[in-house]
């Protein structure tokens, strides 16, 4: 089956096997703690945003511990936030001086987290927004924080201008950090409208342009869907599809969940609507029986650290993915229908059940028409018991019968001490 994927796109094979990302919103909006569209939220002015400027140290900024909670965790690549809506850049800029070399941190923070990444050989994503503003030609309208002020809505703006901003900011992410494997863009809303304005789009965005910049610079790079031309990485957000993702003519959707620890981007202590561990992990499994991946994100603190509970559930994750990576990496949906309460992952010659909700002695494989070499649990590769279909035991009535067509696997009445046990299937 064929995917649905740009042939001017780089290879996306490395992204369908790695399965895991983290994705990592940092930036002003840290220090309000609250959202990242907080700008707009309530509606702060460009001036009075500007005094988060002043205050980001960011001095307990260390991407290698960032590089390595992710990489212990299981994550093979990470998407970070080089600007976002509110147009503070984490780079060394030459075409802003709203950037971080300017505040207190001093540094260039981008340079260090992809030095960091490339140390532990992790794949890099940048993300950057479409959106700016504080840019002084970024026209206003309908999610902009000027949208009521009537003053700066009369101001003279020049979206060209902002273009050939937005242009020449992406081509210094593209050209001065050496390889990076994935451009996530936001976003795209054309098809939104008020009264006085329109949403913006492809052409506004200038976004042909923007893709063969890219790929002048980096063939190889693959691109999301947000820039308003309907291809690249499909990423649903905050929600799971139901099923795998195909296109009208019947090839594979290339796509990635984005999903967040609590309920915002940006780091929020005081949401307490927190994912556990368990959570994060079926949100993982799922995704990947369904083709996808999984972009989970993480908001670190203003200081640049992740926080303890951030902490803490990235620790049982990367407990989780110790034993049972081997069912995420390199696999995807499989034909097979999963049993009550599970998911199944498949590679090759093996497929792999994940059990949601432990069963009491025994999961049924109906209508299995494969021959089993082995079934075993990934966590310390205990053999599970497989029973087929014998016409002895039809003459037996304390025996459970099997139909023909169906593969029984015994279990234990405890659960692995494991917050998703896995079956291994060898066929």
């Amino acid at each position: 089956m064929q995917l649905d994927w740009p042939a001017h796109y780089g290879d996306p094979s490395w992204f369908l096997h790695d399965r895991f990302g983290m994705f990592i919103h940092w930036g002003l909006y840290s220090l309000k703690a609250k959202d990242e569209w907080i700008m707009t939220q309530d509606k702060i002015n460009k001036e009075e945003y500007e005094k988060l400027f002043y205050q980001f140290e960011a001095d307990l900024y260390e991407p290698k511990k960032w590089v390595k909670q992710a990489k212990e965790s299981g994550m093979k690549y990470i998407v970070l936030t080089t600007k976002h809506h509110e147009g503070f850049a984490l780079w060394d800029s030459a075409y802003t001086e709203y950037k971080i070399t300017n505040t207190p941190y001093g540094k260039d923070a981008l340079k260090e987290f992809v030095e960091a990444c490339r140390e532990e050989d992790m794949k890099i994503g940048f993300y950057h927004s479409v959106i700016d503003w504080h840019h002084e030609h970024f026209t206003i309208d309908g999610l902009h924080p000027a949208r009521e002020d009537e003053d700066v809505k009369a101001e003279n703006r020049d979206m060209k201008i902002y273009q050939e901003y937005l242009y020449n900011q992406v081509e210094e992410l593209v050209t001065q950090y050496g390889k990076i494997d994935y451009f996530w863009f936001d976003f795209s809303y054309d098809d939104r409208e008020w009264s006085w304005a329109k949403g913006k789009g492809a052409k506004d965005w200038r976004s042909e342009e923007l893709e063969q910049l890219i790929l002048k610079h980096q063939p190889h790079m693959i691109i999301n869907n947000r820039l308003g031309l309907d291809r690249g990485v499909y990423t649903p957000e905050q929600y799971q599809p139901t099923e795998v993702l195909m296109t009208s003519d019947n090839k594979k959707r290339v796509w990635e969940a984005c999903q967040t620890f609590n309920d915002r981007w940006t780091y929020n202590p005081n949401n307490l609507n927190m994912k556990s561990a368990e959570m994060i992990i079926k949100l993982l499994i799922d995704t990947v029986s369904k083709d996808g991946n999984l972009l989970m994100n993480f908001g670190p603190t203003a200081r640049g650290n992740f926080d303890e509970a951030s902490t803490k559930v990235l620790e049982e994750i990367a407990d989780w993915m110790t034993y049972h990576s081997s069912s995420i990496y390199g696999a995807g949906s499989s034909s097979l229908r999963a049993p009550q309460d599970c998911r199944i992952t498949a590679k090759e010659d093996r497929i792999f059940i994940h059990i949601f909700s432990w069963p009491f002695r025994t999961i049924h494989l109906k209508n299995f028409p494969l021959d089993i070499q082995y079934a075993r649990f990934l966590h310390d590769h205990s053999e599970v018991t497989v029973k087929r279909f014998d016409p002895a035991d039809l003459i037996h009535h304390d025996l459970p019968v099997i139909a023909e067509d169906e593969v029984v696997l015994e279990l234990p009445v405890i659960k692995p001490n494991h917050l998703v046990p896995v079956i291994e299937i060898k066929l």
